[in-house]
């Protein structure tokens, strides 16, 4: 799991983590806040993950951001192509 991107990102982990798991409320992810050790508590706690099933959850939305980041940067150049 990597650290670095939940305290550099939060606010796509959030996004997206209310995207995914509708259960999840602004008080438990505020409490989660940049941690990716209690983002996997609170999976565990809240939706009743096991430790496997909380980091592979948490390893699909690290992808998924990576993906996300990837076609914008994408869209991006396209668009400096095109003008």
């Amino acid at each position: 799991m990597n650290k670095n991107i939940f305290e550099g990102k939060w606010e796509q982990v959030r996004g997206l983590a209310k995207e995914t798991w509708g259960k999840l409320t602004d008080d438990d992810l505020e409490k989660a806040k940049g941690s990716a050790i209690k983002f996997k508590g609170m999976l565990q706690e809240r939706l009743g993950y096991t430790e496997q099933q909380a980091d592979g959850a948490i390893k699909d939305l690290i992808e998924k951001m990576s993906t996300e980041d990837i076609k914008k940067e994408a869209s991006k150049i396209i668009d400096i192509i095109k003008k």
